[in-house]
């Protein structure tokens, strides 16, 4: 099957200009030859983007998100009658692509685009489905990229505080059994400190406590191996959705289990008080 050459641009939500913040909440794609018109907006979980910015309110957003649904709808029906209806012979492909120019176009206001981006699709349903998926529901988010990101902002925290060289990325235990941690700080050769920053926030409750007792269990051997450092700190992001009573139930659980297995458990969000565990020795 032959792929159709497609293009398309980011929705961009963007309720201060005057910081030049976005957040990105849908994607609109075209291929004029090919007479195919599409879009996909966030409809839900948008307490991401209005908890982001603080001073908005939910309704401000919806309303945002419902007269931009509304216009592409209005340029579909525009499309339709230059051609994009296929029971038309000719298909004006020149205006519908300087009308997709013209919707896209770099402009002040709460809805803005990405420049134009071209793709090969075979399928257009399909690739408007993950190019939704990557930019807007950022779906290449693991818990393991989501720990990269802890991890680099506790390093700046650590930087910023001047205590950065106290710690380097190490294994932890002896030659029968190890862990390797982010933050370990040693003395006269000896490991005294070890950080771990630890995502418990995923979707559902049993892979909270997969993720979270792989940890349980490593401490727990370090332990029994006598090589546990006095002081372990693991700095947990849990879910964010209180109403989620089960995956709250989960982060507990794993959350009593660290601590049961030796470490001290601090929120990650919760700076101050992890760079007091810092400097408390």
């Amino acid at each position: 099957m032959k792929k159709i050459a497609c293009l398309y641009a980011i929705v961009r939500f963007c309720p201060f200009v005057e910081t030049e913040e976005f957040a990105n909440v849908g994607i609109v794609i075209i291929a004029p030859e090919h007479r195919i018109f599409d879009f996909k907006l966030m409809t839900k979980k948008h307490a991401r983007v209005t908890n982001f910015f603080e001073q908005l309110e939910t309704p401000t957003f919806k309303a945002a998100m419902q007269n931009l649904r509304e216009e592409f709808e209005r340029v579909a029906r525009v499309l339709q009658q230059h051609g994009f209806d296929r029971r038309l012979k000719h298909n004006d492909a020149d205006f519908a692509r300087s009308l997709f120019n013209e919707i896209v176009r770099p402009r002040e206001a709460v809805i803005q685009f990405s420049n134009i981006r071209g793709v090969l699709m075979l399928d257009p349903k399909a690739k408007l489905e993950e190019l939704y998926g990557h930019y807007v529901e950022r779906d290449f988010v693991t818990p393991e990229y989501r720990e990269q990101v802890l991890e680099r902002t506790l390093r700046r925290w650590f930087y910023e505080a001047g205590v950065s060289g106290r710690f380097e990325r190490l294994e932890v235990g002896n030659d029968e059994y190890h862990a390797t941690f982010p933050f370990v700080e040693q003395k006269s050769g000896q490991v005294v400190t070890a950080i771990k920053p630890l995502n418990l926030g995923q979707d559902q409750p049993s892979k909270i406590l997969d993720h979270g007792g792989a940890w349980v269990w490593k401490l727990a051997q370090l332990k029994r191996k006598n090589t546990l450092p006095e002081r372990v700190l693991v700095t947990v992001e849990g879910p964010k959705e209180a109403e989620k009573e089960a995956r709250m139930k989960a982060f507990c659980e794993v959350v009593a289990e660290l601590t049961e297995a030796g470490a001290q458990v601090l929120a990650y969000e919760r700076k101050a008080d992890i760079l007091d565990f810092v400097d408390s020795h």
